[in-house]
């Protein structure tokens, strides 16, 4: 028999067991997201009922590990949106430079490419020598992919033009040595970077940073989790500090809103009160 994908009431009893038996609280992802994923991975492992299913997630953590990785998201590239690093550099780094440690916290990093775009223009700014990225995420196999600081060498290409469109001036194959099909990055970009599992939904506060970035995660949320984790960004923002999102993204409906303006062009953000 043939399963023809989860019912509402059978997503909350995923989602009641994985707090209940793991303590992963996916309560406040935005419904209609979290269902599509988990019914994409109910067809990718052929489960014939949805019994079956909710079983082997309770009762083999090892599935729990391949769950997490199918549903949490982990899409990603280097330089992303070049026009924000372009900002960046231009409206950002320079702020930065006037303080004697910079910490910078990507939150949701995933597979690591934008903390290595980070390091990068750090470095070309002069400011990766007084510099730590906390890179953090609820996927600690995507964690130890950004650790390696090695890539798959395909889609360099493509990074290397997103590094120029954003102002980079050097060749980009300069950061990285190739080897078959994959990129090694430079050891010395990896030094300054602590990678931490750290939940979102859950976690508190664990530093005070003068730039967070939490690109294209918050549209995953709905609005009360949303507002939570904006929350959380505001207490571990140092005053004057910059907050900067996906281009889907905004602050513009929260409550701290109020302490923040808007830089001119891209969704970042700077805590003014």
């Amino acid at each position: 028999m043939e399963f023809n994908g989860l019912r509402d009431e059978e997503l909350e009893l995923v989602v009641n067991d994985l707090l209940d038996v793991y303590g992963y609280d996916f309560t406040n992802y935005a419904r209609a997201s979290l269902k599509r994923r988990v019914n994409r991975l109910l067809v990718l492992d052929r489960f014939p009922s949805f019994a079956e299913f909710r079983y082997r997630l309770k009762s083999d953590s090892a599935y729990l590990k391949r769950f997490v990785e199918e549903v949490t998201v982990n899409v990603t590239e280097m330089f992303r949106d070049p026009a924000f690093y372009r900002k960046l550099r231009q409206d950002v780094l320079p702020v930065l430079a006037t303080y004697p440690l910079i910490r910078v916290w990507h939150a949701g990093c995933s597979t690591g490419e934008e903390v290595y775009s980070m390091a990068i223009i750090l470095h070309e700014a002069g400011l990766l020598h007084k510099s730590l990225l906390y890179a953090t995420d609820l996927n600690p196999d995507v964690l130890e992919s950004a650790r390696s600081g090695i890539f798959p060498l395909a889609p360099m290409k493509q990074y290397s033009e997103n590094y120029i469109s954003s102002g980079g001036t050097r060749e980009f194959s300069s950061y990285y040595t190739a080897r078959y099909d994959r990129a090694r990055f430079k050891d010395s970009l990896k030094g300054k970077m602590i990678f931490a599992t750290h939940n979102l939904v859950s976690d508190n506060s664990f530093n005070e940073f003068q730039l967070i970035l939490c690109r294209n995660v918050l549209i995953y949320f709905d609005k009360d989790l949303q507002e939570k984790v904006l929350k959380l960004f505001d207490a571990s923002l140092e005053s004057l500090g910059f907050l900067a999102l996906g281009s889907k993204e905004t602050i513009r409906f929260s409550r701290i809103v109020s302490r923040y303006k808007q830089l001119e062009g891209e969704k970042i953000w700077r805590k003014v009160n």
